[in-house]
């Protein structure tokens, strides 16, 4: 009786781990996130907050989560070439670049993250809606590559990583609104 369980077992895991692997290369590797959300302040304010790495931790859902996160800051200040690296038990390694900033307008970024390899492409834009109000999208765009394990998460990532920008989103706005 318990040989025949184990058996039985055995052919579930092996089964259920064929259709996770085999399954994984049928999903495509490519994801894409999106939020925005209205600020009342001017673009320019709240483009201070976005155009300079040191400004994230004051905002962004990873900082928040992990206080004791270990960050490197290089290159610029802030704008283009602007660049900040970290290391975080719960939040992960990675580093972002920031690749393109116009004031008032957009700040681009890319993202590396060497634990899974993986490299995604963010922008942050800002939309005056009037004197001293901005609607700010947070639009990233990634790449899962061909490991067929992380391809079920670039099917999810919507859902997972956009809470992060909801959050990040809410943290921008209490720190650009704040007088």
């Amino acid at each position: 009786m318990l040989v025949k369980f184990i058996k039985w077992l055995l052919i579930v895991v092996i089964v259920l781990g064929a259709v996770l692997v085999g399954g994984g290369y049928f999903l495509s590797p490519k994801f894409k996130v999106s939020r925005s959300t209205v600020i009342n302040a001017p673009a320019e304010r709240v483009y201070g907050f976005v155009a300079s790495p040191r400004a994230w931790k004051q905002w962004s859902a990873w900082n928040q989560r992990d206080p004791k996160m270990r960050i490197e800051y290089s290159g610029a200040e802030q704008g283009t070439g602007a660049k900040w690296a970290w290391k975080s038990e719960s939040e992960g390694d990675g580093e972002m670049t920031l690749t393109q900033a116009e004031p008032s307008k957009l700040v681009a970024f890319d993202l590396y993250f060497p634990d899974f390899g993986t490299t995604s492409r963010g922008v942050l834009t800002f939309e005056a809606q009037g004197p001293s109000t901005t609607r700010v999208t947070w639009t990233m765009d990634g790449d899962m590559g061909s490991n067929p394990l992380f391809r079920w998460f670039a099917l999810s990532a919507d859902s997972m990583v956009g809470k992060d920008f909801e959050a990040g989103l809410a943290g921008l706005k209490t720190l650009s609104e704040k007088p």
